[in-house]
């Protein structure tokens, strides 16, 4: 769930430890599914930008109603948070969704989530370089081993396989995911996991909507049919029809299964187990999209996935 779905909450309890497992791993295949749905929707014609557009309006909105409907206090903004906000909805939210949509655009939808999931590993050497956090010395075994698997997934002997952009965007990526939770993590010390965020797509949406104002989106594509692609290129559903599985199912209700996940089981817990997510989005976009990796991919793959296991340990 490396695209805003995690935010830290309080440390589980362990109520229902079996019941968190579940959530978690439901959030972590409605993602990993929402990888080839937002593909889909790329390769229909609408930009990164403009689907980023439209997921951070759509989930503001949402949430917005949810909890304007069921905890309205949580809405309330000081003038002190404001700035922070702010910042937390540009720098995170808005640009890890950007980053993660341009990789994806034009690399296979695995390898993207499995450089962006190199975040945690960033995020722990912040800790111990800035915060002086404890840290286990496994922490630097994972380092080696996410930069001797990220030299096979790219190939580099054969001078960088992969499109140099979408690599790029997926470092990049990694590099915003780490910035968005560390922010969180302080965040949650004042405010509740929803209304934060709630006002991270607020303030990404304003942003993106400076970037591209609202009356230049294709709304003309919204009624378009457009192929599935792949193995399932033989059928078509409407543009808003996939867009509107982005936004609900993509980030709503998995944020709500995470945010719910976090009163059963721990913040490390959830993490490892939101690991299956690039895991589980490499198999459906093999079966759906016909996507595959070569062997070095494969394997380069699986020692990231380690280090990547290692490093959320390592706190």
């Amino acid at each position: 769930m490396a695209d805003v779905a995690y935010i830290p909450g309080e440390p589980g309890h362990e109520r229902r430890p079996a019941l968190g497992y579940a959530m978690v791993i439901s959030a972590a295949l409605l993602f990993a599914l929402n990888g080839t749905v937002s593909k889909v929707v790329l390769q229909s014609g609408i930009s990164p930008l403009e689907l980023t557009q439209v997921r951070a309006t759509g989930a503001f909105l949402g949430f917005a109603l949810v909890l304007a409907l069921t905890r309205r206090q949580t809405l309330r903004l000081t003038r002190r948070e404001l700035p922070y906000l702010v910042v937390f909805g540009i720098a995170g939210v808005a640009f890890v969704q950007w980053l993660y949509f341009v990789a994806i655009e034009r690399l296979p939808i695995g390898i993207a989530l499995l450089l962006e999931f190199l975040g945690p590993i960033l995020i722990a050497i912040w800790a111990w370089g800035v915060f002086k956090e404890p840290i286990r010395r496994r922490l630097w075994l994972a380092l080696v081993l996410a930069l001797v698997g990220l030299a096979l997934v790219v190939e580099v002997w054969s001078g960088l396989s992969l499109d140099g952009l979408g690599v790029t965007a997926a470092l990049c990526a990694a590099v915003a995911y780490a910035v968005y939770v560390l922010m969180a993590e302080h965040a949650v010390s004042w405010r509740d996991p929803a209304s934060l965020s709630a006002y991270g797509f607020l303030f990404a949406a304003l942003f993106w909507a400076a970037v591209q104002p609202l009356w230049r989106f294709p709304t003309g594509r919204l009624d378009e049919s457009v192929s599935l692609l792949g193995h399932l290129e033989g059928y078509a559903l409407p543009v808003w029809l996939l867009l509107l599985y982005v936004v609900v199912a993509g980030t709503m209700i998995t944020f709500l299964l995470v945010a719910a996940a976090l009163r059963h089981i721990s913040a490390t817990r959830v993490g490892i187990i939101a690991m299956l997510e690039p895991v589980a989005a490499s198999v459906i976009a093999f079966l759906w999209l016909g996507e595959s990796f070569g062997t070095a991919q494969l394997i380069g793959g699986s020692v990231v996935l380690a280090a990547i296991l290692i490093a959320q340990t390592s706190r």
